[in-house]
């Protein structure tokens, strides 16, 4: 099949499956790729934590702060079904930086992340971002917003009220009386600024290597594997991969190195226009969008 019947196949699918997307595939040995939409910005909801994992440990590198430095963090009472970790938990807690990196990263615990972006703000992530050379990525606020939204004000039984506000409320500008969900106010970025990210950290680049390193083996510490892994996931490769949740949007980035050598970058951040909180279609249709790209992409 040629590029672009199967473009056309793939944007069909997403269609009738009622989702939107931006994905992008490269090939990190050759720069090759294939996607569709990759420019299109979203929300980039927890994807925010791999910049900000990435910036706390430069400034670990600098000497700014101390990896093994514990930090007094309070419990987030947190009600709703979703957050995890020390968002959850009922009592005070005492937590090493190191520590926070590994909970905000491999169970995308928000009270975690925000104990990090309190020591190094988002204007700071994504300036240096920008200094690494990576652009389209922009951090703006804590990460508790994700769960700030008019979800957590509905009962349970209403939650589908929340998801057709987010999904019929925004404009063609991507604007959003959501403030999450508007790109100009929410934190954000792109499938193409993702996969530059990737690139960013799995080859050579203005990313220190060992701090580059330590990013690499956090994503693959990644326990969230609902969606992008099982496509990805095998005795011959290893997948290493940030999820990323809000409303109806669902994403994932990641990288899958295969034994015989081939690595690929791969970047899916979607919307849906169905107004259900638990959608597994869409995951199931997300990774397969995504599988079928890389597989074309390999085969050339």
């Amino acid at each position: 099949m040629n590029t672009e019947t199967l473009l056309l196949r793939l944007r069909a699918e997403l269609d009738d499956g009622g989702l939107r997307g931006s994905f992008l595939v490269r090939d990190l040995r050759t720069g090759y790729e294939i996607g569709i939409d990759p420019e299109l910005e979203f929300p980039s909801a927890s994807l925010v934590k791999i910049p900000l994992a990435a910036a706390t440990l430069e400034r670990i590198r600098r000497g700014e702060l101390d990896g093994s430095a514990p930090i007094d963090v309070e419990p987030g009472r947190a009600t709703t079904p979703g957050p995890t970790g020390l968002t959850r938990f009922r009592h005070p807690a005492t937590v090493a930086i190191d520590d926070l990196l590994y909970l905000a990263m491999a169970i995308s615990d928000e009270t975690a992340a925000d104990t990090l972006f309190a020591l190094t703000s988002p204007a700071e992530v994504t300036r240096l971002t920008r200094e690494w050379g990576i652009f389209g990525i922009t951090a703006r606020h804590s990460v508790a917003e994700l769960s700030d939204t008019p979800a957590e004000r509905f009962d349970p039984t209403d939650v589908h009220l929340a998801h057709a506000l987010a999904i019929n409320a925004g404009t063609d500008g991507q604007g959003h009386p959501v403030p999450q969900l508007d790109i100009t106010r929410a934190s954000s970025g792109s499938a193409r600024a993702f996969v530059g990210l990737l690139e960013a950290l799995w080859k050579p680049s203005k990313v220190d290597g060992e701090v580059a390193a330590r990013v690499r083996e956090l994503m693959g510490l990644n326990l969230l594997r609902q969606r992008l892994s099982p496509d990805f996931v095998s005795d011959a490769t290893k997948w290493s991969s940030k999820t990323g949740t809000l409303l109806n949007m669902r994403h994932e980035v990641g990288v899958v190195e295969h034994a015989d050598g081939g690595i690929f970058a791969i970047a899916a951040l979607t919307e849906s226009r169905v107004p259900a909180a638990i959608q597994p279609e869409a995951e199931v249709l997300m990774a397969r969008v995504a599988r079928a790209l890389r597989d074309h992409l390999r085969a050339g």
